[in-house]
């Protein structure tokens, strides 16, 4: 039974961080670690003691954490970026709360003999002779250690210790996957022999040459242990040295946090498929009764529809069959709506499928329409504003011999630089019919000829405004107003350019409103905007009726995106080793990269002819290089196997730790099939002889470090996952199965109903009810294999 754990966490603001500049004031962003491996930074926010961020974060794990960390830094132009202090959550504690954390945390102060990572292979044995008893212990290697040197690196030794008795291995310099291979012998009297309480302690420390040497972590092994089992080996997790983090009263500030762990077991596929076929009999053959999907949406909370629309999404697109199931959600709900004007307006599920799907389908085709426009605003960094209570005149930038700007020029110069970027933005998406997905067009198809048949008398505008309330206000609107969600952007916007893209959002409601509502509202200010949101009407309806003019057959897929599609592209700097030459930090060479779900190609400049190509069914792992390799951050690796099973290494550079990530995931996510994946890699590169990290001068060695194949970050371009998802909408309806046992079967969403029906439901709920069990038990019976496999190994090692 597979293992499937997704980390949720956003860093939503800080308040009372202490003050770290001598302007008296602090530059603060975050770094979140799992494990301490940095997985996200946010922005930093410029001389600000209460900072918010609100950025999110969704990270698959399948191989399980033990901890996630916040650190608050002050960033420094000058020198290194101080550190405020940091919270750590074990994954015990985030599992705990059923529904996630959601709070203010105080900061603590960073003690380094609590920043330990990695692990250390070691074998122990208890002799027992007639001469002698003794422990002996193998230090046999470690990997991951935490750097401790300037150099990135660390000169780690083990220490073993029980009561009085301790040995050393030797010290070996400059690494962090050390390989000792060396025996330690601790002689015990035979009084200690009988002792059930005492502790064997391995402790790992970094060799200093001036002053104290640094921790790097410990393994605690009951003493017990060794009496039930003489003889233990394997790799053991190297924990800190168990100072508790004092909580300093909130004088290091607090930040509010909301996270949520989601664990599952995944069953194999077989048993998932009673509930696949209820889940697709109900678009198959849709009934004016109850289906499974109207079930579901009858105890689903409002705070989950989110989650279960997008997996419904992502279900129906595995099967082919996501234009079917939006329009069996959207006729439901044009025809339970009397009012056009109400319709789709709440968060009902067929709102939030069509909003998950386009996010789901579209987000490349959104990334063409608005990426040049978008980056244009941040280049340009306008001062824009039209608010009278808002203008600020020493905001403004003006070189002039006519003295102040006055309030009508700010005014003037904000209305004109708006119609330029609105203008822009009308005219990329009017124009872009073609680039639009086939899929979303006829989805869109359909909800324009359900609207049209539920309301013939009503004025004709409102087949319009459905789907253009999907199209503007739930999708490109969103997206200019914060562009880093959409991943339009690597960062916040500052707030100037915020004020802007707020503006612009607000206008382009307006247009996907039609102008129906213009002049109606508080803001009438935003009136010398309205000419130019008139005009657009008639070519926005224009485009409308282009993008639904299409055949339905035309929008049948099975995929998130297709293999020509670019899921990733965008400059980065690469080096490919090949053969003994010295790899120098000067042999990164800017590229242009491209990344399809079939090839990853690079070429000098985005217009280049010639481009060199590896087939993605040739990778076998994507991992990040230490920084010791080359002496620079942020560097990855691509390693690839030829026909004749020869590896090939191709080192990356990124210019952050963002970039870096999201590179590392998109890789891995279409790579994530691939049948030769190695298990291990070396973090560092072949050179003078050996490895650079594990100091092995054999080139063809094992990895010393584990690989992360699966580990990526959780957006719009994973990929679809059938028993996953479905494991998903398992999840919900067992959580509402009482409430599912007394829904009336013959009563539509929104009606009455009487005591009388309040019964024990009879068809598709029963059959839900029978699925739902039968996957209690499957879920129940694996339990309980793992359970008695797991004392199985404990009882005979």
């Amino acid at each position: 039974m597979a293992k499937n754990t997704s980390l949720y966490f956003r860093i939503v603001e800080g308040r009372n961080l202490p003050a770290k500049d001598v302007s008296g004031t602090s530059d603060p962003y975050c770094i979140v670690k799992v494990d301490n491996e940095v997985v996200a930074r946010t922005a930093t926010v410029w001389k600000n003691l209460n900072p918010f961020w609100g950025e999110e974060y969704t990270l698959h794990l399948p191989m399980g954490f033990h901890s996630l960390s916040f650190h608050v830094m002050d960033e420094d132009t000058i020198g290194h970026d101080d550190v405020i202090g940091k919270i750590t959550l074990t994954k015990e504690a985030i599992g705990a709360q059923a529904k996630g954390l959601d709070c203010w945390l105080n900061l603590t102060k960073v003690d380094p003999d609590e920043e330990v990572q990695g692990e250390i292979h070691l074998g122990l044995e208890l002799l027992k002779d007639t001469e002698k008893i003794s422990l002996r212990c193998q230090v046999i290697e470690a990997r991951d250690l935490a750097p401790r040197d300037i150099s990135g690196t660390s000169d780690p030794f083990t220490r073993v210790i029980f009561n009085n008795h301790s040995a050393e291995t030797s010290i070996i310099k400059k690494t962090r996957f050390p390989h000792w291979g060396e025996t330690l012998e601790l002689e015990l009297d035979p009084e200690e022999l009988r002792e059930e309480e005492g502790t064997v302690t391995v402790q790992v420390w970094d060799w200093d040459m001036v002053g104290k040497n640094d921790f790097l972590g410990k393994v605690e092994i009951p003493f017990a242990c060794l009496h039930k089992t003489p003889q233990l080996e394997g790799w053991f997790r190297l924990m800190p040295l168990g100072n508790n983090e004092v909580d300093a009263g909130g004088k290091l500030g607090a930040l509010r946090l909301k996270v949520r762990l989601v664990e599952d077991q995944i069953l194999p596929s077989m048993y998932y498929q009673p509930l696949i076929d209820l889940l697709v009999e109900s678009v198959i053959s849709p009934t004016e009764d109850s289906s499974a999907l109207t079930m579901l949406e009858e105890v689903t909370t409002v705070e989950s529809r989110q989650d279960v629309a997008m997996t419904l999404v992502k279900i129906y697109l595995g099967q082919g069959l996501v234009v079917p199931f939006l329009d069996y959600l959207n006729t439901r709900e044009v025809n339970h709506t009397t009012d056009p004007n109400t319709l789709f307006r709440s968060n009902s599920l067929a709102s939030k499928a069509m909003e998950q799907f386009m996010k789901a389908v579209g987000m490349l085709y959104l990334h063409e329409v608005l990426k040049p426009i978008i980056n244009r605003i941040f280049d340009e960094k306008k001062y824009i504003e039209l608010d009278p209570c808002k203008i600020d005149l020493n905001r403004t930038r003006r070189i002039s011999f006519k003295g102040a700007v006055s309030e009508a020029e700010v005014r003037d110069s904000s209305v004109e630089l708006l119609q330029s970027y609105l203008t822009s933005i009308i005219e990329s998406i009017v124009s872009s019919v073609d680039q639009c997905p086939p899929v979303m067009r006829v989805a869109f198809k359909q909800l324009h000829k359900r609207v049209e048949e539920q309301f013939t008398d009503v004025f004709v505008d409102v087949k319009y405004l459905a789907i253009s309330g999907f199209f503007f206000l739930r999708f490109f609107a969103p997206a200019i107003l914060t562009p880093k969600l959409f991943q339009l952007r690597d960062q916040h916007a500052d707030t100037r350019t915020s004020r802007t893209l707020l503006l612009l959002a607000k206008a382009l409601q307006s247009v996907g409103n039609l102008g129906l509502q213009l002049g109606h509202g508080k803001e009438q200010w935003m009136a010398p905007l309205h000419p130019i949101i008139l005009r657009s009407v008639a070519s926005v309806k224009d485009f409308l009726d282009k993008l639904i003019d299409i055949d339905h057959d035309t929008g049948k897929t099975r995929a998130v995106f297709t293999a020509s599609v670019t899921v990733k592209e965008g400059f980065l700097h690469k080096h490919k080793a090949e053969g003994p030459q010295l790899l120098s930090r000067f042999a990164f060479k800017k590229r242009y990269f491209w990344l399809t779900s079939e090839t990853l190609s690079y070429a000098k400049t985005p217009d280049w002819q010639v481009r060199s190509s590896i087939p993605i069914q040739c990778v076998c792992a994507v991992e990040r290089v230490d920084e010791n390799a080359f002496q620079q951050q942020n560097v990855m690796q691509v390693i690839t196997q030829d026909n004749d099973g020869q590896l090939h290494t191709m080192y990356i550079q990124c210019k952050n730790v963002n970039e870096l990530n999201q590179w590392l995931s998109a890789i891995r996510k279409v790579s994530i099939y691939n049948e030769r994946m190695l298990p291990s890699f070396h973090p560092g590169v072949h050179r003078s002889g050996k490895w650079t990290c594990c100091l092995q001068a054999d080139r063809a060695v094992a990895g010393c470090s584990r690989t992360h194949s699966a580990v990526t970050l959780g957006d719009w371009s994973d990929p679809l996952d059938p028993d996953v998802e479905t494991q998903t909408i398992y999840k919900q309806l067992l959580q509402g199965k009482d409430k599912l046992r007394l829904v009336p079967e013959n009563v539509l969403d929104g009606a009455e109903c009487t005591v009388q029906q309040m019964k024990p439901c009879q068809g598709i709920a029963a059959r839900l009810l029978v699925v739902i069990e039968d996957l209690e038990q499957a879920h129940a019976t694996f339990q309980r294999r793992e359970k008695e496999d797991a004392t199985s190994v404990i009882m005979n090692p």
